[in-house]
């Protein structure tokens, strides 16, 4: 499918689903799990129709803590409902990014048996993953295929990142209406910097926050004229040396050199919600899950969310499906006790009476056919009106594309680790712009042999 079908594509789907969803209202109680203790067990019978005991191992990134806490929740729920499944949570917090730490668990030989995969691309290639079960396809709305197979479950789906802002900030700024441009914005940052407080926080510790940031303008500069762009840059008919891109990081870097808190390099993307609410810092641009954060550090605070214009005034947000969800391991897919536990553990974590509580800690959109509907605030409102409206165009980050949009899946860290030195270091962007290319081009030639 191409990336011009799945923008007509997604948006149909999505705004039939998140008319629902958007009524608000904790129904996800009411109804049966489809995969209640009274189901069909997973495992071989024995004898006496009780089911033999089975392990399955687990893994998921644990950077987000809402998500962590939201799939653990889960995870014990279904050991209670399904006492003959052992699940081994192999899931690790380290400074490592996610990739690189399941590539190590491969490498030990401890590559988990259901896995919340991200780089599809990269370990079905490598032939770690295997197809999702066909009797779960019909549990969701759309599921994405790589290379005509579908391996992945989406969690929920691709939300918009936007601009968290403390009403207080912006009303000790002057700041009366919220920015109909990417220009009015940048006023409103002069505005911030003359209060006295830090305009933006941003978790630079951790480089997957980086992309926040990055992904936007990439969006606005690149992709939203062009979604064919990564595919032109493998086969080097675009270069990261094009006007549009160089304009996006000239933008990106004019940014974190005067309105990021300078602090950015060593803050945690944990720490970033603390320093919105305590008013260190005015705004916080990043996704959905973060809004539990921000209420549970402090209740009270009043904040609001917009996504962030481009200079001509039009809204792209990220909201395409992408090429992620829990995956079955290939080893695990060897064994019929193992299948069955996963697809018990994946029917009952979907099921609204889990999944909506889950929506609901992450701030979630739901990717299921069965409604899965949460309360949500005044946020999570505008997050779902985004999605819901199909005249705004929907798009992805850099490392999201997939088919012949993939980019080398290493190219990633490497480049937001570049465009990081690139602020520290006062560099010229086309120069590191030049680097770009001879790196792109270097993945592509060393992921053909």
């Amino acid at each position: 499918m191409t990336p011009k079908s799945l923008f007509k594509l997604s948006s149909a789907v999505l705004a039939a689903s998140l008319v629902l969803t958007a009524c608000g209202g904790n129904n996800g109680n009411s109804g049966s799990p489809s995969s209640a203790p009274s189901g069909s067990p997973a495992g071989s019978a024995s004898a006496d129709n009780k089911p033999n005991p089975v392990t399955i191992s687990i893994a998921y990134a644990t950077g987000d803590p809402a998500t962590k806490q939201a799939i653990e929740t889960t995870i014990d729920a279904f050991t209670q409902a399904h006492p003959h499944i052992t699940i081994k949570n192999i899931s690790e917090t380290t400074s490592d990014s996610y990739l690189d730490w399941l590539k190590t668990k491969d490498a030990v030989g401890e590559f988990p048996d259901l896995v919340e995969m991200r780089d599809t691309k990269v370990f079905a290639d490598a032939g770690k993953l295997a197809e999702l079960p066909a009797e779960l396809h019909d549990l969701f709305t759309f599921l994405p295929e790589y290379q005509g197979k579908i391996y992945n479950a989406p969690l929920t789906g691709n939300a918009p990142n936007g601009i968290m802002y403390s009403k207080k900030a912006y009303a000790d700024a002057g700041v009366t209406e919220l920015p109909k441009t990417y220009d009015e914005f940048i006023a409103i940052q002069e505005k911030l910097l003359a209060s006295g407080i830090s305009p933006i926080v941003a978790g630079g510790k951790d480089l997957f926050h980086m992309g926040f940031w990055v992904n936007y303008f990439l969006i606005n500069n690149v992709y939203k004229d062009d979604p064919d762009w990564n595919s032109k840059r493998t086969a080097q008919t675009a270069s990261f040396t094009d006007a549009s891109m160089v304009q996006a990081i000239t933008d990106y870097k004019e940014l974190f050199t005067k309105y990021v808190d300078k602090g950015w390099l060593s803050t945690a993307d944990n720490q970033t919600a603390s320093m919105l609410v305590t008013g260190k810092a005015a705004q916080l641009y990043s996704g959905p899950w973060m809004f539990g954060q921000i209420t549970e550090a402090d209740p009270s605070f009043e904040y609001g969310f917009y996504a962030l214009p481009n200079r001509d005034g039009s809204i792209v947000v990220n909201g395409l499906p992408t090429l992620a969800g829990w995956a079955l391991s290939a080893e695990a897919a060897k064994d019929p006790n193992k299948v069955e536990a996963v697809k018990e553990f994946v029917k009952f974590f979907f099921d609204p009476a889990q999944y909506s509580p889950y929506l609901a800690t992450v701030n979630g959109i739901p990717t299921t056919k069965a409604e899965a509907s949460y309360e949500t605030n005044e946020q999570m409102k505008e997050v779902l009106r985004l999605m819901a409206d199909s005249s705004i165009p929907k798009s992805m980050m850099i490392n999201q594309w997939f088919g012949d949009n993939a980019i080398p899946p290493q190219f990633r860290n490497w480049f937001y680790k570049l465009l990081q030195e690139l602020v520290v270091g006062n560099g010229d962007v086309t120069d590191y712009m030049k680097q770009s290319d001879t790196e792109y081009d270097n993945n592509v030639k060393a992921n053909q042999q």
